[in-house]
């Protein structure tokens, strides 16, 4: 893909079987426990998209060594902590990658630099700093937090914190400042979010311990943790594994499998909500990997209803709410989705641009400050028309989803800033070609 834009055009039944790229949670997370950790740590099918090789960088920038063995696979020679990098550290367009090493870099007596590029740059860190502020780590910065920003840690004391908003990266950041806090650290969390911290923690030789009290989960990690290096298979990207299968069933005639997807229940919530639209998707061949519950998913041409998506669920989705608009503009009646106001702050407005872009292509958006409902038209009879310009700003959640409309609407849909796709999803648009999509150059 190139700095022109990209354009899906109307798309014949897609057919084959791939494999999602590796899950970018975890990806980013085995590059910084295993430069916190002591010894070799390896990585195997490590998503090697933009904002992970990012993240390697800034480890190797704070004293770990690592390096590229082969095709996603990576190993990391941690030193047991991090040494004061001599440098700027830029994260590009990763905002977990930089809220997570905040989070670690606190918890060592010296001074970091983050910066990013002008999407990163424009998203606030206060939710992330408040914590680490409380635990006695200081910061300069712009209004709100905004990077560019120098955090100075070390001599961090405990701190039992109560989660605001759902968000499994202000939790991870505090757990990782936690490791080297006086007295540890506990994270109180009413709603929860994807645990990959926790799980990973442990298999780096951490004691995590979690308890349920009346539905709050509470997450300790007690004082004096040691982290060593260890193994790590990366399982494919829910996230990335939603674009194909949602063609799969949007496109007349088509059957898509993915596989080697992670099925953590705190990951699947968009594929709850298309079974409970009528989606035709049927999970196979379940197994363990790392600690992870995997499977392959076959997705084949539906017939969708819209539904009300229970606003609960969106910690266990939200990263998938502009594909599942997608889903929905090819449904029969309104799809509601209400208690997403976190996608305001993600790459991009989210919601604003998901609804533009569906505009554009002759859906119905009805915006709500913390939600949206899209209004399927299939019920009657009026077919998606497509057609439209997408303006991305830069988010690669907001580029592909709209190319997977253009590939089932009446007109192709094109988008700007394409090459922002690399960031989660090297190979997208060779992957969706090699299932009989219609992708160009526009």
């Amino acid at each position: 893909m190139t700095a022109a834009g990209l354009k899906s055009g109307p798309s014949g039944a897609l057919r084959g079987t791939v494999r999602a790229p590796g899950d970018k949670s975890i990806s980013h997370r085995s590059m910084i426990l295993g430069a916190l950790a002591s010894g070799t740590t390896t990585v195997e099918g490590l998503l090697e998209g933009d904002d992970v090789l990012a993240t390697a960088r800034a480890m190797r920038a704070f004293g770990a060594r690592v390096e590229q063995e082969g095709v996603g696979r990576w190993r990391i020679e941690g030193q047991g902590g991090f040494a004061e990098p001599t440098d700027v550290i830029d994260c590009g367009n990763a905002g977990t990658g930089v809220r997570l090493i905040m989070g670690a870099a606190a918890g060592f007596a010296m001074c970091s630099t983050f910066t990013g590029d002008a999407s990163l740059r424009g998203r606030p860190m206060g939710r992330v700093l408040d914590p680490l502020a409380r635990m006695g780590a200081t910061w300069l910065g712009r209004d709100r937090g905004r990077l560019p920003l120098t955090l100075k840690g070390g001599n961090l004391r405990g701190l039992a914190y109560r989660l605001p908003m759902a968000s499994a990266q202000v939790k991870s950041a505090v757990l990782l400042a936690g490791l080297h806090a006086e007295g540890g650290v506990e994270v109180i969390e009413p709603e929860a979010t994807r645990d990959h911290t926790e799980r990973m923690l442990r298999a780096f030789g951490a004691e995590v311990i979690v308890e349920d009290r009346d539905g709050i989960r509470h997450i300790r990690l007690p004082e004096g943790q040691k982290l060593t290096g260890t193994h790590v298979s990366v399982p494919g990207d829910p996230s990335s594994a939603a674009f194909p299968l949602v063609a799969g069933l949007i496109v007349p005639g088509s059957e898509v499998t993915v596989e080697g997807v992670m099925l953590n229940a705190l990951r699947t919530g968009l594929f709850t909500t298309l079974q409970e639209m009528g989606a035709d998707l049927v999970i196979s061949n379940v197994r363990m990997s790392s600690g992870e519950e995997v499977g392959d998913i076959t997705a084949r041409y539906s017939s969708l209803r819209g539904v009300v998506v229970p606003p609960e669920r969106a910690p266990a989705m939200i990263d998938e709410y502009p594909i599942l608009a997608v889903a929905a503009a090819f449904a029969d009646g309104p799809t509601v989705m209400r208690g997403i106001g976190e996608m305001r702050v993600k790459e991009s407005d989210r919601i604003a641009l998901t609804a533009a872009g569906l505009t554009a292509c002759g859906v119905t958006v009805e915006e709500e400050p913390e939600g949206m409902t899209v209004v399927g038209t299939r019920g009657g009879n009026h077919p998606v028309r497509g057609g439209g310009l997408v303006h991305t700003h830069g988010d690669h959640r907001i580029a592909m989803s709209h190319l997977i409309l253009g590939m089932a609407a009446q007109q192709g849909v094109a988008v700007d800033e394409p090459g922002m796709i690399a960031t989660s999803f090297p190979g997208f648009a060779d992957l969706m070609r090699g299932l009989g999509a219609d992708l160009a150059e526009a």
